[in-house]
């Protein structure tokens, strides 16, 4: 079996903000579950550091996710390894809150002549029309009228 390549060393003040942390229902399951990982895993309490293998099945997770937390402390520190990383390749919005409150609107007047009610064709091409986008989809439309819970479209 290889050495641990990622060591958890934590103070008497991060244990105390991780034990208090892990018994609050104010945080997530997950930040419960990684902040009692990283007190098993912990070098420089009494006994030392668990097994990941051990420490798995008392948390009730994969050995995968022990280690990952063990490098995730490593890497960017005790309060960055609890919390969920932002994703960094997410696409910008297509429609922002303005572009959405113009959709509810159309859809809350009346239709163009020759149409009973509004489709969603007919919706991106109001949104294109009055230079709302530049380009859009009309499943773009469709979804955020799902959003919305609007069924008028």
């Amino acid at each position: 079996m290889s050495a641990k390549k990622y060591h958890v060393s934590l103070t008497e003040a991060e244990r105390n903000d991780l034990v208090r942390l892990s018994k609050s229902q104010r945080h997530s399951e997950r930040e419960r579950k990684r902040a009692r990982i990283l007190l098993l895993a912990d070098e420089a309490k009494e006994g030392g550091a668990g097994k990941d293998t051990a420490i798995a099945q008392q948390v009730k997770v994969a050995p995968l996710t022990v280690n990952r937390t063990r490098q995730r402390f490593a890497e960017r520190g005790l309060y960055q390894s609890l919390t969920h990383k932002e994703q960094e390749t997410r696409k910008p919005r297509v429609l922002d809150g303005e572009a959405e409150a113009f959709l509810v609107a159309t859809i809350c007047c009346t239709p163009p002549e020759g149409y009973k009610r509004w489709n969603l064709r007919l919706l991106k091409e109001a949104l294109i029309e009055q230079q709302i986008v530049d380009a859009i989809g009309k499943e773009t439309v469709r979804q955020t009228l799902k959003k919305m819970n609007s069924n008028r479209g």
